[in-house]
């Protein structure tokens, strides 16, 4: 399933369509279909090697199609790449900037080559870096910065010239809680602006925060829906409980009756059912008769990463 839940009667800023490319007999990007509304946070989550970086690079005009086609702010990324480019911030997952330049040198230089010059150059490096609270380490070089400090850089020197889209590659992969919860509050603030923001995260409390989730899995985009749809996708109820043998009562539990899966969260459980009571009594009828505790049972709400699970495996099992 390729499927994308529109936002509106407004013309999307970016809308693809059959999007494909392939590297060798790799298909990295396998008919996107996609649209995303003005202002929108839109997140692209998926395993290693499920084509979201590739998308990032087809949106921002750096790599061409295969096939297929995009439009980004009224432009063709083919056609029009270098019209494409004036419009967007890219950052990409590896740190870009240069390590030997100080927090000052680094934005100065993204500010020359994006041309932005007179007032409005120093009053925007001002601007941005009491934005990403690095106004005390100016002269710091960039290379000595923390790995949550390095990154509100980049984003700093990807929104000197203002873009109207702006890419992130996993942007706060590797760093700390704080450095990302930080980096998330900046993206809000942008996107208060009116900033079009598309991210690719392996962190699903991540995806939460976005106004629409896309799923993607062997190039494909497989659900694409606002973080609570997505969530409701998911089959029945879910219990939590500490079995003292997980993966004897994993193996157990596939095969009782109300039972549609069984996901494991370190030493813990999350079993879907389809009925809250007659599935717990059926838990703890089939592990006592095994010889299992069980303690700690209760049930929880479904989150980001039971669905994304849920969603992977089923592709998995249709083999699609």
């Amino acid at each position: 399933m390729n499927s994308d839940t529109s936002t509106g009667g407004e013309a999307p800023v970016i809308d693809t369509h059959g999007l494909r490319r392939v590297f060798g007999k790799t298909v990295a990007v396998d008919g996107l279909d996609l649209t995303v509304k003005r202002g929108e946070v839109f997140g692209l989550v998926g395993p290693d090697g499920a084509g979201k970086t590739t998308v990032l690079r087809l949106l921002a005009a750096i790599m061409k199609p295969s096939a297929g086609s995009a439009i980004v702010a009224g432009h063709d990324t083919v056609q029009d790449a270098e019209a494409i480019k004036e419009r967007i911030g890219y950052m990409a997952q590896i740190f870009s900037l240069y390590r030997d330049l100080s927090v000052q040198e680094n934005i100065n230089f993204f500010a020359d080559v994006y041309g932005v010059t007179g007032e409005a150059r120093q009053q925007r490096i001002e601007r941005l870096l009491t934005f990403a609270r690095l106004t005390g380490f100016r002269e710091r070089r960039a290379g000595r910065l923390s790995g949550g400090m390095q990154k509100k850089l980049g984003l700093a020197c990807t929104l000197i010239h203002e873009p109207d889209i702006l890419y992130l590659d996993e942007p706060t992969t590797g760093v700390d809680p704080v450095s990302r919860r930080e980096f998330w509050d900046i993206l809000t603030s942008l996107h208060t602006q009116g900033v079009t923001i598309v991210v690719t995260t392996p962190y699903m409390d991540e995806a939460e925060r976005c106004s629409r989730v896309g799923l993607m899995y062997r190039g494909r985009l497989i659900e694409c829906d606002t973080p609570e749809r997505i969530r409701g996708r998911i089959p029945g109820q879910v219990l939590e409980f500490l079995p003292g043998d997980r993966h004897r009562a994993r193996t157990i539990l596939h095969h009782v009756p109300g039972v549609s899966e069984v996901q494991s969260f370190g030493e813990l459980l999350h079993v879907f059912v389809e009925d809250l009571a007659s599935g717990e009594a059926a838990i703890y009828k089939a592990l006592g008769e095994a010889g299992i505790s069980i303690s700690a049972m209760r049930p929880i709400e479904p989150r980001m990463e039971e669905a994304f699970i849920s969603l992977i495996r089923r592709q998995e099992e249709t083999g699609k």
